[in-house]
């Protein structure tokens, strides 16, 4: 008789509302599925400016957050904003992530690194970005991956300021904006914002580019699994979660 392991149970960190609903979507699509407790946190102004996102990925904001999330029983916590969280440099994220560790007791990462290590995982050397944000946001995400020594060979800015407005992109919007930033020399196209749905459409993302492609709930979702030791192959999810990493 094969034994099924208990279901995870994960924490995620939410800043506002635009594609939050990605989450439990995923819960449900692996199995076992897994228990999905999602706090939403607040912040002065929704806008892809970098002096909105360090205020939204502050510590207090974090810890207010966290303090929602106590006592819930999660394994892993997640800060589900790559751009709040790549705007404050590697030191920023170190302070992001220590600050939701000491306050929960959990394993914790954000989706900056979270993207960082899914490149890794599937063994991409060369990326091509399609970023949702303003160029001024999107160049700091380049600079980002380059302290991990991944290449970036082209870089889209599609310069909407506000998540809400990203997360009215529909199926046919996304698939569009991602084939017209597929590059040949990539090995990989990384769509980085968290107000992006795709957890829906990642089949007929990958389909669509002939790619595998990394998005910002999708790394989210597999860093929180990878956290608490939950990992596993998994269907419908795009090729990140058919390559197991060795960490």
């Amino acid at each position: 008789m094969s034994h099924t392991p208990p279901p995870a149970r994960l924490g995620f960190l939410y800043p506002g509302h635009a594609a939050e609903d990605d989450y439990p979507l995923m819960g449900s699509m692996i199995e076992p599925p897994a228990q999905i407790t999602l706090i939403h946190t607040e912040f002065l102004e929704d806008a892809h400016t970098v002096e909105a996102l360090s205020e939204m990925g502050s510590v207090s904001r974090l810890s207010k957050g966290a303090e929602a999330l106590a006592g819930s029983g999660i394994e892993s916590v997640m800060w589900t904003s790559t751009s709040a969280s790549f705007v404050l440099g590697l030191d920023g994220i170190r302070q992001q992530i220590d600050t939701l560790e000491k306050l929960l007791g959990v394993p914790a990462s954000t989706t900056a690194m979270a993207f960082a290590r899914a490149v890794k995982a599937i063994d991409a050397k060369r990326v091509a970005i399609a970023a949702t944000y303003p160029e001024e946001v999107a160049q700091r995400f380049r600079a980002f991956l380059n302290h991990f020594d991944i290449e970036v060979v082209h870089l889209a800015s599609r310069g909407i300021i506000t998540a809400a407005e990203v997360g009215l992109l529909e199926k046919d919007a996304v698939i569009e904006f991602a084939l017209a930033n597929v590059r040949e020399e990539a090995d990989a196209l990384l769509m980085p914002d968290t107000a992006l749905h795709s957890s829906a459409w990642l089949t007929d993302l990958e389909q669509a580019i002939g790619q595998p492609i990394l998005t910002a709930n999708q790394v989210s979702f597999w860093e929180a699994l990878r956290l608490c030791g939950k990992l596993s192959p998994q269907s419908g999810l795009g090729s990140l979660f058919e390559h197991m990493p060795e960490d």
